[in-house]
């Protein structure tokens, strides 16, 4: 196109461009309308120009293909602060395509408003679609701080709090951190867990005595968080007495916070860790499903102790219990465990055999035997490969096949 060409002319050409769909011509027609002289000027144009500029361009986002869409959404920065709430509008509504909407998310990043920053907030608290809350919160993240401000002074004002402490929760920065370290004692149970959840993706001091203390909040929903956050602080269990701390809540009375009592104790890997989870696991008052978390626990935590009490239940244990700790012995990777639970699975077979009658005993300990993959197993699964049950027989062929037969 000739540099000659008038506005109108431009304009008009555009247009055409669009009636047939041509939405390459389309994109480099509006880059001719708004050529800047630095990166950071906006293009001036007059409101209705404006105005057919901004349809033009969203046309190509609503028809364009993937690779169109991603070219003109770097045009929209240049048009200026004045398609901000035209923007907000289309994000807003709920019928539009998912992908037009992702791309609006990043033009919006371009400009740092309040406007902006409390519509990429609600996008946060209202939609379903994982792409777009994973945009929403990156967008945020990028605006930074200045999202951060607004955010922060919106938890200060208890109606707006729970939406503001959710959309800083999900920026996941070290600057929320003040603003969140504010409303850790909220009245409001559903706060308070918002916040706990937060601060423990951050390692720096206070959090992790807050951590501690949220251990004895009144709320089940607050202590399930401070459970899961301290699940993952393993390189401090020593330094902060995380087993003592975390004991008491495998008697929770919440069975949630009990269940992920016990897979944070495993995460510890610790012989404390072990002994506490084993004591819960032999009463005869835990729930079955309780002691079936705590079975991956002890499996999950990978020490030799945590095996040896694994063998004290599989004697003990009701049949679906039983099942899991084969299972779980089956998958253990340490190299210098697998030995230890194959013996476990062996000797278990050999002395409980009445205990093993059924066939699916028998096939989860080929299973299992066969996924250790240790040569000493080879007689325990010949003798299951002469079982009556063909679904035994086959179970143990495949095992002793990864063992190298």
């Amino acid at each position: 196109m000739k540099n000659s060409l008038t506005f109108q002319t431009t304009l008009y050409e555009a247009h055409l461009a669009a009636q047939n769909q041509n939405w390459f011509q389309v994109h480099y027609y509006l880059q001719q309308l708004c050529i800047r002289k630095r990166p950071d000027d906006y293009c001036s144009l007059e409101p209705p120009i404006l105005e057919k500029v901004l349809n033009l361009a969203l046309e190509v986002l609503f028809k364009g293909d993937f690779q169109q869409k991603w070219r003109i959404n770097k045009f929209f920065p240049v048009l200026g602060k004045q398609i901000i709430v035209p923007l907000i509008n289309i994000l807003e509504d709920e019928i539009v395509d998912s992908e037009v909407r992702w791309f609006i998310v990043q033009i919006l990043g371009e400009f740092p408003e309040p406007l902006v920053v409390i519509a990429l907030a609600q996008l946060l608290q209202t939609t379903e679609e994982e792409d777009l809350a994973g945009i929403a919160s990156q967008t945020l993240a990028k605006i930074g701080n200045s999202a951060i401000d607004v955010l922060s002074n919106l938890s200060e004002q208890p109606k707006h709090r729970l939406f503001a402490v959710s959309s800083l929760a999900h920026i996941r920065s070290p600057q929320t951190i003040p603003a969140l370290l504010k409303v850790t004692d909220d009245p409001k149970p559903e706060i308070r867990a918002i916040v706990i959840e937060a601060l423990g993706s951050f390692h720096t001091h206070p959090i992790p005595s807050i951590l501690i203390a949220a251990l004895k909040d009144t709320s089940s929903l607050v202590r399930k968080e401070a459970v899961t956050a301290l699940g993952f602080r393993q390189d401090m269990a020593t330094e902060l007495n995380l087993v003592e701390h975390l004991q008491p809540l495998l008697y929770d009375l919440n069975s949630t916070v009990c269940h992920q009592t016990a897979i944070a104790l495993g995460r510890m890997q610790h012989n404390k860790s072990a002994t506490a989870l084993f004591q819960v696991l032999q009463s005869p008052h835990t729930p079955v499903d309780l002691q079936l978390v705590i079975v991956r626990a002890l499996g999950w935590s990978e020490i030799e102790l945590a095996l040896d009490y694994l063998q004290q239940a599989l004697t003990k244990a009701e049949k679906l219990v039983c099942q899991e700790i084969i299972t779980v012995l089956g998958r253990i990777l340490e190299p210098k465990l697998k030995a230890q639970a194959s013996k476990i699975l062996i000797d278990f077979a050999h002395a409980y055999p009445d205990k093993i009658s059924e066939y699916e005993l028998k096939t989860l300990l080929a299973t299992s035997l066969g996924e250790l993959g240790q040569k000493v197993a080879q007689d325990t699964l010949k003798q299951l490969e002469q079982d009556p049950e063909s679904k035994v027989r086959l179970h143990a062929i495949a095992a002793l096949k990864k063992l190298g037969r």
